[in-house]
């Protein structure tokens, strides 16, 4: 075998990593919505927004019987609470992570915050656009609306990532690649299209809606400053600086902030953590959003911003097959009714032809990730 064999096999190795990694990260993206919904549903987080609209405890239990919702105030309160309570245990596995990992990684990640200042800033604004924006956003938008919503409301993401990794960080993003990213986010959108619109219909809730908004631009703003971190240090230290810095927002900034208005709000965050079903929850929450984001970070430098998230997209496809296998029903609509099943199938049959059509790129097509002026098709 030749130099050049040697690369081209060398291309392919790196090109499949990336594409696993991003499938990875759809598989656990998915799963997360799983405790993310049930969260909600805790005795703690109900108790503490009856609180904040000054309810009992059993005038609480009343209006969650009624089918009554809680005030606005009360919603932002405690996805505030949740959202820091999912940074810090997604940090907490991050530490567990690179421990195992090795000594060295903690030391590369002194030496990254000290000598390459570069990249502090651009952990910092990933840790704004994808914390007090897109994660806060799905929080907002699972308890307002559905753990379901909150999953499709963002699909379209990586439209967003794909421009700015192309704009901004001047990456290379072929016709063909550009194809497959289409027809996934079509896809997803054509699964889901029957129960998104009936959810809207049914609970048409601003509040929910601009959450859904809040994690679209969000995460696909978060996924082009990612690439340009990653460009200065490695993916491990990378993600665990990010979140580090979104934990600093969110325990230093917003939580303190939040006493002032809600001074209980941490004898209700100590229920949670000594309650074990529900501090079980959050170790899961910790671990499939903590390695989601894992596995979405290794991805950019290795096949680019917008193939990363064009595959990492599919956790709408996963998504909908966890809801149904834990919760039963997505929303108000059954898995026996018809016009769902059809749009089901024709969505995901579209995502994985959009799938597909980016495996099938060659690996020269992603050689170089950053763009030379030749368009390839």
């Amino acid at each position: 075998m030749d130099v050049n064999e040697k690369r081209t096999e060398a291309h392919k190795k790196r090109v499949k990593y990336g594409y696993m990694m991003a499938l990875f990260c759809a598989v656990l993206w998915a799963i997360w919505y799983i405790p993310g919904t049930y969260i909600w549903s805790f005795d703690p987080v109900n108790y503490f927004m009856g609180m904040i609209d000054g309810l009992t405890n059993a005038e609480t239990d009343i209006l969650l019987g009624a089918g009554d919702y809680f005030s606005t105030t009360a919603f932002l309160a405690a996805a505030v609470m949740i959202t820091g309570l999912n940074a810090a245990f997604v940090i907490i596995s991050y530490f567990l992570w690179n421990l195992g990992l090795g000594k060295a990684k903690f030391s590369e990640m002194k030496r990254s915050v000290k000598e390459i200042k570069a990249c502090t800033k651009y952990y910092f604004l990933g840790a704004i656009c994808g914390g007090p924006i897109a994660i806060l956003g799905s929080f907002i938008a699972m308890g307002y609306i559905g753990g379901f919503f909150a999953a499709v409301a963002a699909l379209a993401y990586p439209v967003i990532g794909t421009f700015l990794s192309r704009v901004w960080l001047g990456q290379k993003v072929s016709r063909r690649a550009i194809m497959g990213i289409v027809i996934i986010v079509i896809g997803s959108f054509t699964a889901f299209g029957v129960v998104m619109i009936n959810e809207l219909t049914a609970n048409a809730n601003m509040i929910g809606i601009i959450g859904g908004l809040m994690a679209l631009c969000g995460w696909g703003v978060e996924g082009a400053i990612a690439a340009k971190g990653i460009d200065v240090s490695e993916p491990d230290i990378a993600i665990t600086m990010r979140f580090g810095m979104e934990n600093l927002i969110w325990w230093i900034i917003a939580m303190p902030l939040l006493t002032i208005f809600v001074p209980d709000v941490w004898s209700y965050i100590g229920m949670m953590l000594t309650d074990p079903v529900i501090l079980l929850t959050l170790v899961m929450v910790g671990l499939t959003f903590g390695f989601c984001y894992v596995t979405w970070y290794k991805a950019f430098p290795l096949i680019g911003v917008g193939r990363g998230q064009g595959v990492g997209s599919l956790y709408g496809i996963f998504s909908l097959i966890f809801l149904v296998l834990f919760f039963g029903v997505i929303g108000t609509f059954g898995t026996d009714d018809p016009v769902y099943i059809i749009s089901l199938i024709a969505g995901a049959l579209l995502c994985t032809v959009g799938t597909f059509v980016m495996f099938t790129e060659k690996s020269t097509e992603v050689e170089s990730l950053r763009n030379t002026g030749e368009e390839k098709p």
